[in-house]
């Protein structure tokens, strides 16, 4: 422990007013219509006697950072337009710098992370495909046999479905991801903690669960934070963003439209 008897105070925000664009760029005007105000602040312990009062014990963090790319470091980027007005503009290879960054860091997670049996069926995979040259497709870990939670941040509704898919998660375990971004928007670094706020009101943290905290931005990089309940967690009477609201989710969602292929 690095500071032991010490108390931290993590504060998590996202203030679209210092990003607010006023131009004409489509590439810059997307933040605007995604990303909202959001804030939320968490205090830590390494105090032994605050066990007995602590919702959650933190187990294990990571981060990936990505940045000596320039495709990754430019893919989120404030600057100025043509017009000489600052914004925060998203390129096209953004979802490839993603999913480029996650791949690195959910290999640096799982071994951590993942049980026994997940671990050797991803090795035995490896073997076939890169040793014996076996043409089958890459295994993908099971993770829900090691977090019984994910609050994965809210980049936007495609991010999502891109990650419920390369995970293989069900609905359940994308729905307070989902309400998050549907009801607060994106709320940057705090969305994974209104996430959690969303799993504590519906009941369903117990004690000894799991949650994974996924966060990823502009860099390009990742943050993980593994958490262990220590208690069952009641729901919130009130300190909660889902206040007077919580019954009336999960809302259904709209599927995608398809994309027409005209040429």
């Amino acid at each position: 422990m690095v500071h032991p008897n010490s108390y931290a105070l993590v504060l998590s925000t996202e203030n679209e007013t210092s990003s607010i664009y006023r131009g004409n760029n489509p590439s810059m005007m997307l933040t605007n219509c995604l990303f909202r105000m959001g804030g939320s602040a968490a205090l830590l312990s390494s105090h032994p006697s605050d066990r007995c009062r602590s919702k959650y014990q933190l187990i294990h963090t990571l981060r990936t950072h990505v940045g000596a790319d320039d495709n990754s470091y430019k893919c989120v980027f404030q600057e100025e337009d043509e017009a000489h007005k600052v914004g925060v503009s998203l390129s096209k290879e953004l979802m490839n710098v993603a999913r480029d960054a996650l791949k690195i860091h959910i290999t640096s997670l799982g071994p951590v992370v993942l049980p026994i049996s997940e671990k050797v069926k991803f090795v035995v995979n490896f073997v076939k495909r890169k040793f014996l040259k076996i043409m089958i497709e890459a295994y993908v870990p099971n993770f829900t046999l090691a977090f019984d939670h994910f609050c994965i941040h809210t980049g936007g509704r495609a991010v999502l479905d891109r990650m419920q898919k390369s995970l293989e998660l069900d609905d359940w375990h994308m729905e307070p991801s989902r309400m998050t971004l549907y009801r607060f928007g994106n709320t940057s670094s705090s969305s994974v903690w209104y996430e959690l706020a969303y799993c504590e009101a519906k009941g369903r943290v117990k004690k000894g669960d799991r949650v994974w905290q996924m966060a990823f931005g502009s860099g390009f990089k990742v943050n993980t934070a593994v958490w262990v309940a220590l208690k069952n967690i009641e729901p919130p009477l009130k300190n909660t963003p889902w206040r007077d609201e919580i019954d009336d989710f999960p809302v259904k969602l709209n599927p995608p439209k398809p994309t027409s292929n005209n040429k």
